[in-house]
């Protein structure tokens, strides 16, 4: 019985001993020069941070590395949490010689069905998440549902993507934002948008998109017509009670102040916001997701469409859209200025040449930030702390924090030097898996 009893003892210590050194061989620990702590708006030197199970477990410059554990050294390199883009439309990809926005939208509904926009998605969702973005929020145009697959294909591990927040259909008023369509080819309207009137209709629309898996809900408060605020207040009610949060398109500044009253939880685009609504969103906490264009990739993408217009209309095209960005611009500045909070999103949905779409993304917010004037660690804010708040996922993402999910990114340079470096990322950890390796300089 006693030798029984210390056999016993040592195949449980022999096994102990093993799952221990399992447990060491699981953690990765990962050493860098810098970390930019965005919560905190501080930089660290000379860290280690260590990951086990998809979680940060410690942070901090005298770390101790257990004994087994896979080590990174990342060099002089700088880390930052991973990116969050909190307006994608990853199921869609326009082409701009197509001659915009109306002609894409009709062509894609179609002639691709929702097999082929996921399978688009698919490789749209890998771009993103090898350029550092490793959460996004895709808020609409994805065909009915197209979202909610490519959101659980990634989490099931099928396709390669950031970890996603998805609207469904986009609550709409009738028409959505499809212009031009004949009343025999209407019923395309409804793969796109949930069109409503009506406060029962709009509560109705909530529900179903809940149904279809929604994480969160968009709506389209402005289009060839407005919604009403009783509209607007039916679905943030609905919304709010199964714990979703509300994002409003609004552009005008009557709308906005409308999605504001009727208790939305950000503003997308605000592009004609006055500053009495600036106010308002500030005394509120509503966030402003500006999605701004970059002026760099606009005239970038000038190849593609100029065989379609003479030069005199290219001229005429540029001075209107410089004027744009420039107002757009000071309006973005004003809002930070006045303490709106603001999460970052791309709103990318054509093609660049010469970039994958996570590429253009990243670019797109870096450029349009820096340009407005925004300092470097507003705008790394803007795309982690910040939008892992709107998110409603603070406790997760947006800083490298003991506990937290281990989303961590590397680019090599000092983005608080030069913002542009952060369009680069040598390194991208999602989840505690690496899904872009780097050679350190």
């Amino acid at each position: 019985m006693f030798r029984r009893l210390i056999r016993v003892l040592q195949l449980t210590s022999a096994f102990l001993c093993l799952s221990a050194l399992a447990s060491a061989q699981s953690v990765t620990a990962i050493k860098a020069g810098r970390l930019i702590d965005p919560e905190r708006r501080t930089v660290l030197s000379n860290q280690v941070i260590l990951v086990e199970g998809g979680k940060i477990t410690a942070v901090g410059a005298d770390v101790r590395i257990p004994d087994g554990a896979t080590t990174v050294d990342l060099g002089q390199a700088t880390i930052l949490p991973g990116l969050i883009d909190v307006h994608t439309h990853l199921l869609t990809n326009n082409r701009p010689e197509l001659g915009g926005d109306d002609n894409n939208l009709n062509l894609i509904v179609t002639q691709m069905n929702l097999g082929n926009r996921a399978l688009l998605g698919s490789v749209m969702a890998r771009a993103d998440l090898e350029a550092g973005l490793t959460t996004v929020r895709d808020v609409g145009n994805s065909g009915w549902n197209g979202d909610v697959a490519l959101r659980d294909a990634i989490e099931q591990g099928w396709v390669v993507g950031p970890r996603m927040i998805v609207s469904t259909r986009a609550i709409s008023p009738p028409g959505g934002q499809f212009h031009r369509v004949t009343a025999e080819t209407r019923s395309i309207v409804e793969q796109e948008f949930a069109q409503i009137s009506g406060v029962e209709d709009a509560r109705r629309a909530v529900r179903q998109a809940i149904a279809d898996g929604a994480d969160c809900i968009k709506v389209i408060a402005e289009a060839a017509t407005a919604l009403t605020v009783d509209e607007l207040r039916a679905i943030v009610d609905e919304a709010h009670r199964a714990r979703r949060k509300v994002a409003a398109h609004a552009v005008r500044d009557q709308t906005i102040r409308d999605a504001i009253d009727a208790g939305v939880d950000s503003i997308e685009h605000g592009n004609n916001v006055s500053d009495d609504t600036l106010r308002l969103m500030a005394e509120r906490k509503v966030f402003l997701v500006p999605t701004d264009p970059s002026w760099d990739l606009y005239v970038e993408g000038e190849s593609a469409v100029s065989s379609l217009y003479t030069r005199a209309q290219i001229l005429t095209f540029q001075a209107q859209t410089k004027q744009l960005i420039d107002r757009w611009r000071g309006r973005l500045k004003r809002a930070i200025d006045l303490g709106v909070p603001v999460a970052a999103g791309s709103d990318v949905y054509y093609r660049y040449a010469g970039h994958s779409r996570g590429e253009a993304s990243v670019i797109k917010i870096v450029r349009s930030f820096r340009d407005a004037g925004i300092a470097p660690m507003d705008l790394i804010r803007a795309s982690t702390v910040n939008a892992a708040e709107l998110l409603g996922w603070s406790d997760r993402i947006g800083s490298i924090r003991e506990g937290k999910l281990a989303d961590i990114i590397a680019i090599n340079g000092d983005p608080l030097k030069d913002i542009t470096v952060l369009e680069n990322a040598v390194f991208v950890m999602k989840d505690g898996h690496i899904y872009k390796p780097t050679t350190p300089r």
